[in-house]
């Protein structure tokens, strides 16, 4: 089992009657960027608790790198959703303490620290104090605190929470060159956006339960098929062709022509519907075939839940 990063088999976790996470099982191959998708609520905080040994599990084993929770922590990296820095601190002086609990020297920690921040655009903030940044730098002090050990494994809980569209960008960059230098990534998020540019694996979770692991192909492939076609066409047109489950009038589009939205059944493909139309000599104006999007995925996995 050398090339898995993180094993979770049959974990749940009760406090008292409330169980947060439910008979939770999944793997994340090294080098993987896996996303840890779901709602606010759905256990993924707990989930990764119990993967840095903060929580001990009431059922099931966790293994990190081939270890028990808690006897790996030199070579995990973690980003905490709840942000905390020492604020009298200077950037720096932070990234150098924090790293010195991971069993970096101070020397190398502020070599590796200030080359971090240069390339986050704070080189010239490393002497200033915490309390002194926006949120968006402390951030950045706190994502380079959590790497400069150069871990194997990184976890991170709502990375991109409070981020701006520039650093969220940012951020997605630092991550991609992680897995490329063979790191392995699992993130938390309930944006399903950022999974969608990133990951290699989603698993998804929904009142603690999982309710999907698997590639983003196969994820998408659980909701349906859209095509999209613009024209003088009338609902009973529409429904008429193989292949179509139900329409949705999207409204004029000019000159006495309609978008519809024509969501496909299970099975079924855009060039069926289109072959029929072109056939039977319908007014179509211009067409296009959409993949359903991870958010559409998760609605339709988690049976309607549309929190995220």
């Amino acid at each position: 089992m050398a090339d898995i990063a993180l094993s979770l088999e049959g974990v749940s976790k009760r406090y008292g009657d409330f169980e947060a996470v439910h008979d939770l099982s999944f793997e994340v191959k090294r080098g993987t960027i896996c996303g840890f998708l779901g709602p606010n609520g759905a256990g993924k905080t707990t989930s990764v608790r119990m993967m840095l040994g903060l929580s001990e599990p009431s059922a099931g084993q966790v293994a990190v790198l081939g270890q028990a929770p808690g006897k790996a922590l030199e070579r995990i990296g973690f980003m905490p959703e709840e942000r905390g820095l020492y604020r009298k601190m200077t950037a720096i002086d932070v990234i150098v303490f924090l790293a010195g609990l991971k069993g970096v020297k101070a020397s190398v920690a502020r070599q590796r620290g200030k080359a971090m921040l240069e390339a986050q655009g704070l080189g010239a903030f490393a002497n200033k104090q915490i309390r002194s940044l926006s949120k968006g730098m402390s951030q950045k002090v706190q994502l380079i605190s959590c790497l400069v050990h150069e871990p194997e494994l990184v976890i991170l809980d709502e990375p991109f929470s409070g981020l701006d569209p520039v650093n969220q960008q940012g951020l997605e960059a630092v991550i991609r060159e992680l897995a490329k230098r063979g790191a392995t990534v699992l993130f938390s998020t309930h944006v399903m956006q950022h999974a969608e540019r990133l990951c290699e694996q989603v698993v998804l979770l929904t009142r603690g339960r999982k309710v999907f692991e698997g590639s983003l192909k196969e994820a998408r492939a659980a909701a349906p098929r859209h095509l999209d076609l613009e024209g003088n066409l009338s609902e009973a047109d529409l429904m008429g062709l193989p292949g179509i489950a139900s329409v949705s009038d999207m409204g004029e589009a000019g000159e006495g022509a309609h978008l519809w939205q024509c969501r496909l059944q299970a099975g079924h493909t855009a060039h069926e519907a289109l072959k029929a139309a072109f056939l039977r000599g319908l007014d179509v104006r211009r067409f296009e075939a959409k993949e359903p999007s991870l958010h559409e995925a998760f609605i339709v996995l988690t049976g309607g839940s549309s929190d995220v």
